[in-house]
């Protein structure tokens, strides 16, 4: 798991081949006048979607794993707190693959980090991660769906 600001996302490029074309359309586009719902940026191995969530509490939030996608969550009106478990301390659970999904149910977070407008989170297969937790009613976000290479 990375938490970082938007302005250092460069320096994270190098971690998958993918992220170079994300900095790019960062940087070319406003995430905040983007319409909702996906918009393709290299096939089906990068994409953004713009969505609005319901604010939970961190009991509410739940943990969830993928394993052909690396996520990277940016809160684009509000804060955004995320719960953290390192995928090797959760129990073995159905994944769902036509959704590249696995979702822990009722389990709550081992840890949380708070991520505020202006930066972002990047969650690998290896990380638990339940997002959308917030003391707000709604959060506008961007959640880039980029392949593990």
């Amino acid at each position: 798991m990375v938490i970082d600001t938007l302005d250092n996302f460069g320096k994270y490029v190098g971690l998958n081949p993918l992220f170079a074309e994300v900095e790019k359309f960062l940087k070319e586009n406003d995430l905040n006048t983007l319409e909702p719902g996906k918009h393709p940026i290299k096939d089906k191995d990068l994409f953004v979607n713009i969505t609005t969530a319901k604010g939970r509490t961190p009991d509410a939030a739940v943990l969830e794993t993928h394993i052909n996608m690396i996520d990277i969550q940016i809160p684009l009106d509000a804060p955004e707190t995320y719960g953290y478990t390192p995928l090797c301390r959760l129990p073995e659970t159905p994944y769902n693959a036509e959704k590249d999904i696995t979702k822990y149910g009722d389990l709550m977070a081992e840890s949380f980090v708070d991520c505020q407008p202006g930066m972002f989170a990047i969650f690998f297969p290896q990380d638990g991660h339940a997002p959308c937790i917030s003391m707000a009613p709604e959060i506008k976000k961007a959640i880039f769906k980029v392949k593990v290479m």
